[in-house]
């Protein structure tokens, strides 16, 4: 398209200076010519009108008409002459010869008149007849004198503009014809002058365009004597430098290339390396840490003394402190590799306000502070697990940053009703604009450089904004330093179900059926072995330990009436729960209840768990949730119900 435009520019500059001088010469030669036939045509008519009217003096004089007639006659022989007509002085017509049209307006048509009739092509003229003036001498007198006479008549003759307008057109046509010839002739010359110009800027658009596509090879033939014969061999030169920079770059590129890709390898090795160890690590601390929770559960139990008593009551916050911090890290695990399930369905959020503001009073009692939820009859789609673990967090945030005054929750309906805005506002230190968006982050904490385990992990809003999104519910955040901070979340509102579609709580379905259960334990580490079974069998739990698949397996073909399977992931000699329990389901000849316990946090576990329908503990395990678990499995199938069942730990309630 720009060659074409090229082409069309050039030849236009060309081709205009011609058209208009064409133009003009022609337009100047017609007017002419026009102007010198309209005057002949005038001219002639004007003659013949003359002449008639000098040859009827002596007819009108003598009154021989036949003569008139005769003049008449001849006149009307003329080419372009349609009538001719002679009048005596008082308008009368003496003879007439051809056809007229104006016959009747002859009277009214002065002396020496002229007018043309546009419509039918006729030229009318009009000329007088006078008598002849002839000079007399007066021998008597001495002197000469001239005779003057009246008007004898007039002589009107119509002429047919007919042979005028022919040559007019005619030569229009002509004009037209040499105007077109000219032009012709001047795009011609200018087409073939024009190329001389136009091919070498055709070929240098050409080369630009390839070597703009990447064709940096591409080379202009220099020809001698050609006009821009510096141009190209400055462009032939230009490509030539930026062949051998691609090159050259390229060479680079591939250099740095495999530079990064060998530091990419490295990275990914030192990565690899650091998730092993920080697995390793985070399982060999889960370990012991588990331990420890069911040793300090057991030992609570026990009888003590008053000072062994608070001794244990701060053995136990320690432990559960740890406990808080490595279940904030496998959440945040969990929601980056995905491993949350959502599980959407209808319920009140009465329901669900009403357990937290349960929950939570204590603590706000504890610290001199006003806790009030105005709830809402509406019923919203959510998981409600998930949304009691954020509500959770932002109400247990709100008690910790509140030192004065207290903590309110509240509902608003919002888009037209179509969802619910929860609301918690507190009047605590509040958080500057600057921080408001940092606090979302992992660790983050305003105001706790010391890093206070009392005023939280900093993981507990990054929680929370991970959740949020996973079930699309819009999270928002407005504070004002020292005045207090409100966070909000919206949740879509739906039709409420009547009661009885409606599970009744875990909590309030579940029996204490642990007394008596039987429960198999696979586990390979000596310390943890002893403390589970310890918590256990405090529980009433009958218990039996194996190391691996190899001692688990005859204990079933044996028809060992086990109620419950519980099974540690890494066991020895490269064994895994995960393939224990699963052949151990098959081999049982009813439905076999099991959870498996880890200390690893790999994504992949997770999603293999969830894929088989197994629930899945992370070390260290709280003794409640796990109490709160065995009474559900316990409950779970009969002795001809195989189903797969799948519990979301996180979901139940935890009961000391």
């Amino acid at each position: 398209m720009k060659l074409l435009d090229i082409r069309a520019r050039l030849l236009l500059a060309a081709i205009v200076p011609v058209t208009l001088v064409a133009l003009v010469l022609s337009a100047i030669f017609l007017m002419g010519r026009l102007d010198d036939l309209e005057q002949a045509h005038t001219q002639q008519a004007q003659s013949q009108v003359r002449q008639i009217a000098d040859a009827s003096e002596y007819g009108i004089f003598s009154a021989n008409m036949e003569s008139l007639q005769a003049l008449a006659t001849g006149g009307v022989k003329v080419s372009g002459v349609r009538a001719v007509m002679i009048l005596d002085a008082t308008g009368r017509v003496l003879t007439s010869a051809g056809t007229s049209v104006y016959r009747d307006r002859l009277r009214a048509l002065p002396e020496g008149a002229f007018f043309r009739d546009e419509h039918a092509n006729i030229d009318v003229f009009s000329q007088s007849v006078v008598p002849m003036q002839i000079a007399l001498d007066d021998h008597f007198g001495g002197e000469s004198k001239t005779v003057t006479q009246t008007t004898l008549g007039r002589v009107v003759i119509e002429v047919s503009r007919t042979a005028v307008i022919t040559r007019t057109l005619n030569l229009l046509l002509a004009g037209l014809a040499v105007t077109l010839g000219g032009v012709l002739m001047g795009v011609w010359l200018a087409v073939r002058i024009s190329r001389g110009v136009i091919r070498p800027i055709l070929n240098v658009s050409e080369v630009i365009d390839r070597l703009g596509h990447g064709e940096l090879s591409t080379r202009l033939e220099v020809k001698p004597n050609d006009p821009l014969q510096e141009l190209q061999n400055n462009l032939n030169q230009m490509a030539e430098r930026l062949e051998r920079g691609r090159d050259q770059l390229e060479q680079r590129v591939e250099e740095v290339t495999h530079e990064l890709r060998k530091k990419k390898e490295e990275a990914e090795q030192a990565t690899l390396s650091k998730s092993q160890f920080l697995s390793a690590a985070s399982h060999d601390l889960r370990q012991p840490t588990h331990a420890l929770g069911m040793f300090v559960a057991r030992l609570a139990q026990l009888p003590h003394s008053d000072e062994a008593q608070a001794l244990i009551v701060n053995l136990d916050a320690s432990v559960l402190a740890m406990q808080d911090l490595l279940d904030a890290l496998l959440d945040i695990s969990r929601l980056e590799a995905n491993a949350v399930r959502v599980d959407a369905s209808p319920f009140p959020i009465a329901d669900l306000l009403n357990q937290l503001n349960t929950t939570l009073a204590p603590e706000a009692f504890a610290k001199g502070l006003g806790l009030r939820v105005r709830s809402s009859p509406l019923w919203v789609l959510s998981d409600s697990s998930l949304l009691h673990r954020i509500l959770l967090n932002l109400m247990s945030n709100a008690l910790r940053y509140t030192n004065r005054g207290g903590v309110l929750v509240v509902c608003r309906p919002t888009r037209g009703g179509q969802a619910l805005r929860i609301e918690v506002w507190d009047t605590g230190i509040g958080i500057a604009p600057q921080h408001q968006q940092d606090i979302f982050k992992e660790f983050y904490q305003v105001g706790n450089v010391e890093r206070d385990r009392s005023q939280g992990l900093g993981l507990g809003l990054n929680i929370v904004q991970r959740t949020a999104k996973l079930l699309d519910h819009p999270l928002g955040v407005c504070s004002r330093p020292g005045q207090g901070t409100r966070f909000s979340i919206e949740v879509p509102v739906t039709a409420a179900l009547a009661r009885s579609d409606v599970a009744a709580p875990l909590e309030d379905a579940l029996e204490d059926r642990l007394t008596g259960l039987k429960v198999l334990v696979i586990e390979d580490d000596a310390l943890v072995s002893l403390a589970l079974v310890s918590l256990l069998e405090s529980w009433g739990c009958v218990v039996t330990v194996v190391e691996g698949l190899t001692q688990a397996e005859p204990l079933i073909t044996q028809g060992f009436a086990l109620r419950v399977l519980i099974s540690d992931y890494r066991l020895r000699a490269g064994q895994n729960g995960l393939d224990a329990i699963l052949r151990l389901r098959e081999i049982s000849p009813r439905h076999l209840p099991a959870c498996l316990l880890s200390g690893d946090t790999n994504p992949e576990l997770m999603q293999s768990t969830r894929l088989v329908g197994l629930t899945l503990l992370h070390k260290p395990v709280r003794p409640a949730k796990l109490r709160n678990l065995l009474r559900h499995l316990a409950q779970e199938g009969g002795p001809d119900d195989r189903r797969a069942h799948t519990l979301v730990v996180d979901d139940v309630p935890e009961r000391k």
